[in-house]
């Protein structure tokens, strides 16, 4: 066991064995580290333990005792299953409205509790669907007198015998026998940011030795989420900077027609985030841009002025919307934008009529469509482009990440536009969206 190391398999692992090892690998938990990482949901603090006598009413509390009664009881259609605790001082009924069946098969007379709960009072001192362990004993530490876990459990885990008491036994044999855990942060990040070691956070997020000790150790966890997120993000656009697309810096006919035709005059910030997407547009490199802006804000304009770009430097521009009515309302808007210009838009959606879907399909090969406008239709292997050039993904929060790669996959690294009208805070646009260049429309169009 002194060999322990964050790659060494479950397997080997005493109290686990082969089902349970099974039932965690279709968890995608199937190492040391991957199981340390499986963090609690929520800890209970069970460092004071409350006698029955002294239980008061409305305060959580964390009472020992044994069974001394069980009975099922009919409250109208509905059953209800009630435990009778007695700790040498008095009674304390654990009553359980759902799940009876299983609870009947895991509790019976004789066995000894914690339990953990707020205390109500109905003829007598109860609490209602309360946390509880069955103990040995020696009522083992790792289950009372201290601020204990309690995991995500599913109904496999459940069956399988891997509740929250044997996961306490594992994971603490776990941080007894394994090797020191390497820190991939330096002594002096630690110290900049006031971090504890990472070896003592996993230990301290199972079994916290006080509430500070807890608070500590989420810190540094979060941390490390929030820092190799941004790495990512730092490398994915590196990646996108490198990634080779087609040059699409010509404002040709239609361009100048939907400027011309406009009833309204754009916005400082409009005019702003165009210039910015036309010199990404322009660039031998893929944009990868955010369009951030308040519903009314001018989103949609920008967006077909985009397309206008593209089509008219030789490319086609694909539009995707998390829904049909939102489709069907781009698909509008750019038919009134570009009324008197010469491009060519389709509607491409679920409702789509077979007939008029074939024919859509094979104009858009043969690149007589321009701008198709659609939802998830868009991402089906029949839908396929001449020249893809643009692609811009409206709400992209509510698309998958393969969805979106599907659709940029059509054509050869086109340019691409995300739009949003979720306000989000500047530290989070950073966080989530470091990949991204950001663009915000923050002042509405005076028609408006």
């Amino acid at each position: 066991m002194s060999l322990l190391t964050l790659s060494s398999s479950l397997k080997y692992i005493k109290g686990i064995g082969s089902v349970r090892t099974q039932v965690l690998s279709e968890m995608n938990i199937q190492t040391i580290g991957d199981l340390l990482y499986y963090f609690p949901r929520r800890h209970l603090d069970r460092t004071t333990v409350n006698t029955i006598r002294h239980v008061e009413r409305d305060r959580y509390c964390t009472v020992v005792g044994n069974v001394q009664k069980i009975m099922v009881r009919k409250m109208g259609r509905k059953s209800i299953f009630e435990a009778v605790l007695y700790d040498g001082t008095g009674q304390l009924s654990l009553v359980w409205f759902h799940a009876i069946p299983i609870i009947k098969k895991m509790i019976q007379e004789g066995d000894r509790l914690a339990v953990t709960g707020k205390i109500g009072f109905y003829k007598g001192f109860q609490i209602i669907h309360p946390e509880w362990d069955k103990l040995n004993k020696d009522e083992d530490p790792l289950n009372t007198q201290a601020i204990i876990p309690l995991y995500p459990l599913t109904q496999e885990m459940k069956e399988s015998g891997l509740e929250h008491r044997r996961l306490r036994k594992v994971i603490s044999g776990i941080l007894d026998s394994i090797s020191e855990i390497e820190d991939y942060f330096p002594d002096w990040m630690l110290k900049k940011y006031s971090l504890f070691p990472l070896s003592q956070s996993l230990k301290e997020i199972h079994f916290p030795s006080h509430e500070e000790g807890l608070k500590q150790s989420v810190n540094r966890l979060k941390f490390d989420e929030h820092f190799f997120l941004q790495l990512l993000m730092v490398l994915r656009k590196a990646s996108f900077e490198e990634t080779a697309s087609q040059p699409l810096g010509i404002k040709g006919d239609n361009v100048m027609s939907i400027y011309k035709n406009l009833n309204f005059t754009l916005t400082l910030t409009q005019k702003k985030v165009i210039k910015e997407i036309c010199e990404d547009l322009n660039k031998s490199r893929a944009m990868n841009r955010l369009l951030q802006g308040d519903v009314g804000s001018g989103k949609t304009v920008v967006a077909v002025l985009a397309s206008a770009v593209a089509v008219d430097s030789g490319a086609q521009c694909a539009i995707m919307a998390p829904t049909e009515i939102l489709a069907v309302q781009h698909f509008d808007s750019f038919k009134r934008f570009a009324e008197k210009s010469s491009l060519s838009s389709e509607l491409l959606i679920g409702k789509t009529p077979k007939k008029e879907r074939t024919i859509i399909l094979k104009k858009l090969r043969k690149n007589k469509i321009n701008i198709i406008i659609g939802t998830h239709a868009l991402i089906q292997k029949d839908v396929q482009f001449k020249s893809l050039g643009l692609v811009i993904v409206d709400e992209q929060h509510r698309f998958g990440v393969v969805q979106r790669g599907d659709l940029i996959a059509k054509g050869f690294n086109p340019h691409f536009l995300a739009m949003t009208a979720t306000p989000i805070p500047r530290t989070l646009t950073i966080t989530y969206h470091g990949d991204m260049e950001c663009s915000i429309l923050d002042e509405m169009p005076k028609h408006r």
